[in-house]
């Protein structure tokens, strides 16, 4: 059964998912705020040699806070090397924005997971894995930020 109102730890949790991805980071930018300026032909180019590109990472992104969601609601989820890391299917302005909501509304799902979680679960371990739910959970928020660092310094790179 789902929670109405969070435990104060999911809450924690959920709360520092939302600032890796949009608003408030102590860190910095969150990953919406990096993103805003970005168009789709920068977003699409790779101005470092073997990085990928901020397309490629916002994609990944996405893809790990539903890996993260349907691992946390118990499914054994193990994506393929396809779809760690997408490539986009088509590289308009559109397919860009869209991609970019998809990001958003990937880790609103995941964070409405966290929010509804059972608090007595975070020490479950995750299935198929040797980790608890909760370093799961707290791997999300640190991926996030991760790949939001990894779009700082492509954004640098393009502007050089």
């Amino acid at each position: 059964m789902s929670q109405i109102n969070p435990s104060p730890e999911t809450g924690r949790i959920a709360d520092q998912l939302l600032r890796a991805i949009a608003g408030s980071a102590w860190h910095g930018p969150d990953l919406t705020a990096l993103l805003s300026d970005v168009d789709a032909t920068a977003a699409a180019t790779r101005p470092i040699a073997g990085a990928h590109t901020i397309w490629e990472l916002v994609l990944h992104v996405t893809a790990w806070a539903d890996v993260v969601r349907r691992r946390l609601g118990g499914q054994p989820v193990e994506p393929s090397p396809e779809e760690d890391w997408p490539v986009p299917l088509e590289r308009t302005e559109a397919a860009w924005r869209r991609d970019v909501s998809a990001m958003r509304e990937a880790h609103e799902r995941l964070r409405t997971a966290i929010l509804t979680l059972d608090p007595a679960r975070l020490d479950e371990q995750t299935v198929g894995k040797p980790d608890s739910l909760y370093v799961l959970l707290q791997g999300a928020v640190q991926h996030a930020a991760y790949h939001g660092g990894q779009v700082a310094i492509l954004k640098r790179a393009l502007h050089a």
